[in-house]
């Protein structure tokens, strides 16, 4: 048998309002500094470093054109050939797929 919902004949619920004591008395707001702080975090700092610098090596750059014109850079067309395609499609070259 399933009992019904909602108050059950015979049982009578204390409905009375519970007491509640007096409240505190709320202290005055404190005035607020209107100057911006500025917050300095590691992720702020790592962004303005690296936007100062250029994105590209060039000390590495100016290496491997020399390398290249002295015919001492490795050339590998197959190679080339696979990261293009990877980068296309957006592959990684090191993927064991």
């Amino acid at each position: 048998m399933v009992d019904s919902i909602g108050n059950k004949a015979g049982a009578v619920a204390d409905r009375r309002i519970a007491p509640v004591a007096p409240a505190a008395p709320v202290a005055a707001a404190k005035p607020v500094s209107n100057e911006v702080k500025t917050v300095e975090s590691t992720a702020a700092e790592l962004s303005s470093a690296m936007a100062a610098k250029p994105p590209v090596d060039s000390e590495r750059v100016a290496r491997i054109r020399k390398a290249v014109e002295d015919g001492k850079f490795p050339i590998y067309p197959t190679t080339i050939a696979d990261r293009l395609l990877a980068l296309k499609l957006d592959w990684s070259p090191n993927d064991a797929a």
